[in-house]
């Protein structure tokens, strides 16, 4: 209704002589999460599209990450006052089917959005895609976790190839030695992530279980069969490298950044979002050192690197006329052509064309470690995982105190699979 109302509105301004014809756009609510340096980017592409667009204006607002924005979306959506469009993490999906909030993707809204399929990571639509091969969301990046590393002190040794790019780092054992090393070379915390918990040190242990060909829940039971084994495992490699000192002792997410820019860490597994920090700072002659980045190493034989998705999706409002439904649709089509400014915040784009560009290819490091999206591993397709979830609470009350020591690994990964099948059975 929102579209008629708006084009009503506008006609009547016109007929009573008190507007021109930009009254008659079509108004759009948008919602998002996003903040620091994406809040500055998305802000500028809606600012952007609106200058470009005299018949369609987004009418942008930005709610608090996490569950708080889940949870405005579901209650909103279900007496009809939600957005017309909304960003959404992929690892969310599985709630959102449950909830019925999202509208599903026709092949005529794809056509619609001057979109297809093909034009899409398959990862990323994988993620986009229910059970059943709807598409219900359009997938606008990949966002995974790299290994930030500091190019100046591994300049010479065994660790950096010709190219500058990490090297030799492929097995546990060799990571190992890589960590020790740079211990012995007077890096204090040698790899550095959010180790006090939440999402560093579940990215970091879920990198690890996939790296064993981890599957966290299988026909709806968590860690089936020898996956405790394997969660067992992520954990004590982790835990061996507390126990050696080679991580710090409870590092806050801003501690852990700190840890890497101040030279105390020679490497640091951390979003893609981090990358305009280091930027910025090397820019601004701050950071004291050349640094680089590469795709998380590949320490446990499968190839695997956890990572998210932020998607376009449209909530399920009956309501919404075809106009409204038709500028969302622009907007986001839109937005997917001019993604190259969202991959300045390190995304990979979901738009596969705007990878291949060259525009894209000569953004550096994110080139280098876009190819990650061939291996990324998306959280659990489950109503318990994804951001702010129980899985989180489990990295908080479980999985962080048997990393420090608290609790074995073993026992850590047999009380997350009992407290977390007991909210699925």
């Amino acid at each position: 209704m929102k579209g008629i109302y708006s084009k009503l509105i506008g006609s009547a301004a016109v007929a009573m002589g008190l507007a021109g014809p930009a009254m008659s756009a079509v108004e759009v609510e948008w919602w998002d999460f996003l903040s620091g340096g994406d809040g500055v980017r998305m802000k500028a592409l809606i600012q952007q599209f609106n200058e470009e667009h005299p018949d369609i204006r987004i009418n942008g607002t930005t709610l608090e990450w996490g569950q708080s924005f889940y949870t405005k979306v579901r209650t909103s959506v279900a007496v009809g006052q939600g957005p017309d469009i909304m960003t959404y993490h992929l690892s969310r999906l599985p709630l959102a089917l449950q909830d019925g909030v999202l509208s599903p993707i026709s092949d005529a809204d794809f056509a619609t959005a001057g979109l297809a399929r093909e034009d899409f990571t398959p990862a990323a639509l994988e993620a986009a895609t229910a059970p059943d091969g709807q598409v219900v969301a359009f997938p606008f990046d990949v966002h995974a976790i790299i290994a930030y590393y500091n190019k100046t002190a591994l300049e010479g040794t065994e660790w950096l190839d010709g190219d500058g790019n990490l090297t030799g780092i492929d097995s546990e054992e060799n990571m190992l030695r890589f960590l020790t090393w740079a211990k012995e070379n007077g890096f204090s915390d040698p790899l550095s992530y959010q180790s006090e918990g939440g999402g560093g040190t579940w990215r970091i242990f879920y990198t690890l279980f996939r790296q064993q060909g981890g599957e966290f829940v299988t026909d709806g039971e968590v860690l089936a069969g020898d996956n405790v084994d394997k969660a067992a495992k992520a954990i004590a490699v982790m835990a061996d490298w507390r126990a050696k000192g080679l991580i710090p002792e409870q590092a806050s997410y801003e501690a852990s950044v700190a840890l890497f820019s101040g030279a105390k860490a020679v490497i640091s597994i951390n979003g893609v979002w981090e990358v305009p920090t280091y930027k910025d700072m090397a820019e601004a002659g701050t950071l004291g050192f050349e640094w680089f980045a590469n795709d998380t190493p590949q320490i446990l034989g499968t190839p695997a690197t956890w990572a998210d998705s932020h998607a376009f999706a449209i909530p399920n409002d009956p309501d919404m006329s075809q106009e409204t439904r038709d500028a969302v649709l622009t907007v986001i089509g839109w937005m997917q052509k001019h993604s190259l400014a969202w991959a300045g915040a390190g995304h990979i784009p979901a738009y596969a064309p705007t990878v291949a560009s060259a525009e894209y290819q000569a953004l550096q490091p994110n080139a280098t470690y876009a190819k990650l999206a061939e291996h990324a591993a998306f959280d659990p397709r489950t109503t318990i995982a994804g951001v702010a979830s129980p899985v989180y609470d489990a990295v908080d009350n479980l999985i962080a105190p048997a990393v420090h020591g608290y609790l074995s690994p073993e026992d850590a990964a047999a009380q997350m699979k009992e407290q977390l099948q007991a909210l699925l059975d």
